[in-house]
């Protein structure tokens, strides 16, 4: 079978997976640090990347698009079921099991993200729509942002736990795409359609608005 190279991650779709990572460790360390104003900086850049990955997810590059990857149950458990066979990778994105693993994580991410605009730890951080909310809401809040941490980590072990088990049992390489954008694919295996970085940019900047409009709330208060 002959092979060629095409790029199947986008830029926007590859500095969002990382920074999102990045700012996971940074928001774990200045929480147990007890740098709650850092915390919430790190909070606040994660929700405005989960804002973008949505918008990208229906404005975005074709492969980076919720219905390109987005399949049913049973495909999904299907694709599980091809685990052991050693066949070529002919996906340009996220495969079926993939994708639930990518809806998954993003919704375990929105819940930390917005779960924390809510929290109160009843000493000195309150998080920018404590105050408006009732006093049930902003306890349920913040247990669950307490909670929903280690179901978060949890996903994330099950997701690095597969790229390595796809890389070992079918010597699929999901991670070097991620860094460097470029995947192995047959020669029949048609290049996605990439947005233009001036949409990516565009839509960027409306996330940070909207997650600056956010926290602008607690003025007055």
């Amino acid at each position: 079978m002959t092979f060629h190279y095409i790029k199947v991650w986008d830029g926007w779709v590859r500095l969002n997976h990382w920074l999102i990572l990045v700012l996971m460790i940074v928001s774990f360390a200045t929480a147990k640090a007890h740098r709650m104003d850092w915390h919430m900086l790190s909070g606040y850049a994660i929700l405005t990347l989960l804002l973008f990955r949505l918008l990208w997810g229906l404005f975005g590059s074709e492969n980076a698009r919720f219905r390109h990857f987005l399949g049913s149950p049973g495909a999904a458990f299907r694709q599980l079921g091809k685990l052991g066979r050693r066949e070529p990778d002919t996906e340009v994105g996220h495969n079926a099991a993939g994708g639930w693993m990518v809806l998954l994580l993003l919704a375990l991410l929105l819940t930390q993200a917005v779960t924390g605009l809510f929290s109160y730890d009843q000493i000195f951080s309150r998080g920018p729509l404590a105050r408006r909310a009732p006093e049930w809401l902003v306890d349920l809040a913040s247990s669950i942002h307490v909670q929903n941490f280690y179901w978060l980590l949890g996903a994330v072990a099950v997701h690095v736990l597969a790229v390595g088990v796809y890389f070992v049992a079918k010597s699929h390489d999901l991670l070097g795409p991620m860094i460097h954008g470029v995947k192995k694919l047959p020669v029949d295996v048609a290049a996605p359609r990439l947005a233009s970085p001036a949409l990516g940019l565009g839509l960027l900047g409306l996330s940070a608005a909207i997650v600056w409009g956010i926290t602008r709330l607690r003025i007055g208060l």
